[in-house]
């Protein structure tokens, strides 16, 4: 299928993903296929900046400009910086936009912005008709007629202007600085070790999302013994998570805190090299399907289209009645979604992990 003519001559290409960095790794396909689709195209990822963390990593997008929207969950108050990136918008005369979105969002708002900034086509779902906001409109229907996996779901829309790729796998590009940086924090840390650990991130933006520490420590102190050691990653923020993880783990020196010392980049690293990673759905968990890494995945059940994609892996939850209620907080108080996952059931699958063969190339794509 060609692209279709009204965006053969397309030049300067604005991609619009304002939600978190792991939906902007799972939109990394869909803009494999526009820049494969596009030759000689320029490609500009507008992101929020968390999301655009992770922009040092992409290499199919050209810029990245970082954007706190007020239609999406973040810490940003007033509205100069949204009068000010409108006015970037204008600037940049973009020939046209791709605004991405979980079937739960809304493009209604970014692709007003687009409109009010000229840009003269706009490619996006949408469940109501937006007339003359999104020319290129695809009908949401999800959930109502199946729900797809966020992959999945952003290269069928891009496909719809014939933008295709073979190679369906999540982007992560780590350079060798990074990977030095990562050495000298094993070192130190006092690690000998190069590869093959177990990597626990034990943290997530969401408290929904996080398997409760006691738990995590009981899971992590059945690991112990293996001999390859177990690392705990986080930010700055989630030093004292990770502290009390590594305490209740008891002493020894086959626990090592990680967390605020790495950059993504080294993080990356980190995971590149890992054994298996287990950890709260999160980032890293789609960082570890990017570079092949087995993930041992606490999926709370908050919404069902985040799983990792191509990667051996193991999702853990537990079946509740209020799953998929895309909460950042669990509404009913109890948590049971991850709460109830046995320690026992998280050690068990990071073995069985970790006995498969490692860079085994990427599974078949998920439907």
């Amino acid at each position: 299928m060609s692209v279709a003519p009204a965006w053969r001559d397309v030049r300067n290409l604005l991609c619009v993903r304002l939600d978190n960095m792991g939906d902007v790794l799972m939109t990394t396909p869909a803009l494999r296929a526009l820049r494969r689709a596009l030759p000689g195209c320029r490609l500009t990822l507008l992101a929020s900046n968390a999301g655009a963390q992770v922009a040092p990593h992409v290499p199919e997008v050209d810029e990245t400009v970082a954007y706190d929207a007020a239609w999406v969950k973040n810490d940003a108050a007033g509205n100069d910086q949204d009068r000010s990136r409108l006015e970037w918008l204008r600037a940049r005369r973009f020939d046209a936009a791709v605004i991405f979105t979980v079937y739960s969002q809304s493009a209604l708002p970014a692709a007003l912005m687009c409109h009010l900034a000229g840009i003269p086509r706009v490619l996006a779902h949408a469940r109501e008709n937006p007339y003359r906001l999104i020319g290129d409109w695809v009908r949401e229907t999800e959930p109502q007629q199946g729900v797809r996996h966020e992959v999945r779901r952003q290269l069928d829309l891009v496909a719809r202007i014939g933008a295709r790729t073979d190679d369906t796998r999540l982007s992560f590009a780590i350079g060798e600085q990074a990977r030095g940086g990562m050495r000298r924090a094993l070192r130190e840390a006092g690690l000998v070790r190069e590869e093959g650990w177990i990597v626990a991130h034990c943290g997530a933006s969401a408290a929904s999302r996080r398997y409760p520490a006691e738990r995590y420590a009981e899971a992590l102190a059945l690991l112990r013994g293996t001999g390859r050691g177990i690392l705990l990653t986080g930010s700055r923020a989630e030093r004292e998570l990770t502290a009390s993880i590594a305490a209740r783990c008891g002493a020894g020196g086959d626990v090592v805190d990680l967390a605020g010392r790495l950059s993504l980049g080294e993080l990356g690293a980190l995971i590149e090299r890992a054994g298996v990673l287990v950890s709260n759905n999160s980032g890293p968990v789609h960082i570890a399907a990017a570079l092949g890494t087995p993930v041992v995945d606490l999926y709370a059940l908050t919404n069902p289209q985040h799983t990792p994609w191509q990667v051996p892996h193991r999702l853990l939850n537990f079946d509740v009645p209020c799953k998929y209620c895309y909460r950042s907080v669990c509404p009913e108080g109890h948590h049971d979604c991850l709460a109830r996952v046995e320690p026992q059931a998280v050690a068990g699958a990071a073995r069985e992990l970790l006995e498969l063969p490692r860079h085994a190339g990427p599974l078949p794509a998920a439907a």
